[in-house]
């Protein structure tokens, strides 16, 4: 074995050809005993394993920097990099997390895990570089998938005129997450038809030298034509064909299913942990698309979180009914909102933290002009995912405030269903709804969304009340629950259902039969909804508790513990109440 030999990249350059094909192997089975075990970005690593052992035999690592956009086909790099112990022994799984991380390594440039971002990022630490009149190679790492969002695009454009060392390898697997979309891939499907030499190149046309290598999983080759780049004094693109999955012939032949995903069984494939087969969200859209020809929905280069499989998506493609923009957040978010004012039924559904990059449309090209779109928010809060850089917690401090916008929270799926019927019904404002995890309450949601920033009161009763926010409802009640089993007191649950407003009938009822309000929420309290309840409540006697994550970015975290950590969970509120309700007014 040549693995057990590598403590860093110094190590690699000791190999020779055929060596480094072995200990390429090797590194692959390493990647796969940890993303099987354990899950992970499956076929993003396993096609770039030969690349990345090249990339580190002819540069030197942390001299030269590396740049990974996303940084999900880190794996091999965190294994030459000193950290191989955290994928081929299980104890050490742990030791690392799955995106670069400067706190783990020197060789790790920066924490992060949205796409689109390499080329800038690069082209910062060429100037930082350049403006100290040092010398090394800057190379960005950059996915096909992530070419279509449009930050990669601006920094190739500026890297066009840029006239100092900057390497730009493109791996090119013919696949983001789902299948690519857009005119960018014809132009790099004919690059790759014809070994890099057909006149319509997309790189060139923005003034940016180019290399071509068609057999990006052989190492020798990649060597070869690395060489030959190492040092330039002008920005190039080094275009690399590889193949997703390679290794694993279940992996190469199902692209999507296995760019990302839980624990699977490494003779064929089979997921360890099956899910329960419920999926409201899709079930939910394609009622929309059936039973109104003139809706859309967009989605982001993730329609395999609304359980839009490649058969569902060609159907309502070829109706004109569905858009995957690539990753291209903000492209998606305007063009739904033009297409809402122009008289469609269009819905835009992405993830949370994916997001982030949309306020200026959302709020400028969406709400400013009252457009009547429907925006689905996936994952947010804490029971979304639990890597800092995949994480949304502060979704309702970014879209509560913004004027037309109505922000809606569900407690349960129920409660959600009514709300994305009533959204996509009605012609009056935009709608952006919350959905975390949730759970079925069992009944069916008469609330009259038309009736705005109208709070549901689960519960009444007397001296404290809880307000909380969507999936935290059910622990709510089952503190109200307890308090009445061992005190024989009543308390009030409220579940607001409205983020963006207040609701003052409810909130005035509470001045003199409450001497306490408990807020809950499963995103950051700071400027959070519970900092719009205590501002409700300044000038009155009711005494207002936000209870919330800090402010800071929270990393591998098991969500219930979190909260718990926050004084969100049975016990602490049960606790916290009990205390409150020996407290007179």
């Amino acid at each position: 074995m040549y693995l057990e030999r590598i403590n860093g990249p110094e190590d690699i350059k000791k190999l020779n050809v055929d060596e480094l094909k072995v200990l390429s192997s090797e590194v692959r089975d390493a990647v796969i005993n940890r993303i099987s075990k354990i899950g992970g970005h499956q076929g993003p690593n396993l096609g770039v394993v030969e690349l990345t052992v090249a990339l580190h035999y002819v540069f030197s690592s942390p001299i030269d920097e590396f740049v990974f956009d996303v940084s999900h086909q880190c794996y091999p790099h965190k294994i030459l990099t000193g950290r191989k112990e955290a994928f081929t022994d299980d104890n050490h799984f742990r030791d690392v997390t799955g995106y670069t991380n400067p706190k783990e390594s020197v060789h790790d440039k920066f924490l992060v895990g949205h796409t689109s971002t390499s080329i800038s990022l690069a082209l910062g630490l060429a100037k930082a570089r350049d403006l100290k009149k040092e010398k090394r190679n800057v190379i960005a790492i950059i996915g096909d998938g992530s070419l279509s969002g449009g930050q990669a695009f601006e920094a190739l454009d500026y890297a066009g005129e840029y006239d100092k060392n900057l390497i730009i390898v493109v791996n090119d697997n013919d696949q983001s997450i789902a299948e690519n979309h857009g005119g960018l891939y014809k132009t790099l499907k004919e690059l790759r038809e014809n070994n890099g030499k057909c006149e319509n190149n997309y790189f060139k046309s923005l003034g940016l030298d180019y290399v071509y290598c068609d057999d990006g999983n052989d190492v020798e080759v990649l060597i070869k034509e690395l060489k030959k780049i190492k040092d330039i004094g002008h920005p190039i693109v080094f275009h690399v064909h590889t193949i997703k999955g390679k290794g694993l012939a279940y992996a190469e032949k199902e692209r999507e299913r296995f760019h990302a995903g839980g624990p699977f069984n490494i003779e064929d494939g089979t997921p360890k942990y099956k899910g329960n087969g419920d999926n409201y969200i899709r079930d939910s859209l394609i009622k929309i698309l059936e039973e109104d020809p003139a809706s859309l929905l967009v989605n982001a280069a993730t329609p395999g979180g609304l359980g839009f499989d490649d058969n569902i998506r060609k159907k309502y493609r070829d109706r004109g009914q569905f858009i995957d923009v690539g990753i291209a957040e903000e492209n998606g978010v305007s063009l739904v909102g033009a297409a809402a004012r122009g008289g469609a039924n269009a819905i835009f559904a992405t993830f949370a933290p994916f997001f982030q990059r949309t306020y200026d449309q959302m709020s400028h090209d969406t709400c400013l002009n009252d457009s009547p779109a429907t925006y689905l928010i996936l994952s947010p809060g804490v029971y979304g995912m639990n890597s800092a850089t995949h994480i949304a917690l502060c979704d309702i401090q970014m879209f509560s405030h913004i004027p037309n916008l109505i922000y809606l929270a569900p407690a349960y799926k129920e409660e959600y269903l009514a709300m994305i019927e009533y959204a996509s019904k009605q012609k009056e404002h935009p709608i952006a709804i919350r959905v975390p995890r949730l759970t079925y309450s069992n009944k069916k949601d008469e609330t009259d969304y038309s009736i705005m920033n109208r709070y549901k009161m689960e519960q009444l009763g007397e001296d404290v009340a809880i307000i909380a926010v969507g999936e935290l409802v059910p622990l709510a009640m089952e503190v109200a629950k307890k308090i009445k089993e061992e005190t024989g007191k009543e308390i009030t649950v409220i579940n607001p259902h409205f983020l963006s407003g207040y609701d003052e009938l409810a909130l005035g009822s509470l001045y003199n039969t409450h001497h306490h309000v408990i807020t809950i929420e499963s995103g950051e309290k700071f400027g959070g909804f519970g900092s719009n309840i205590s501002s409700f409540f300044a000038d009155s006697d009711v005494k207002v508790i936000n209870l919330g994550l800090g402010k800071e970015f929270y990393n591998d975290f098991k969500a219930d513990e979190l909260l718990d950590q926050c004084g969100i969970s049975l016990d602490k509120l049960f606790n916290l109440t009990k205390n409150l309700l020996e407290i007179k007014k």
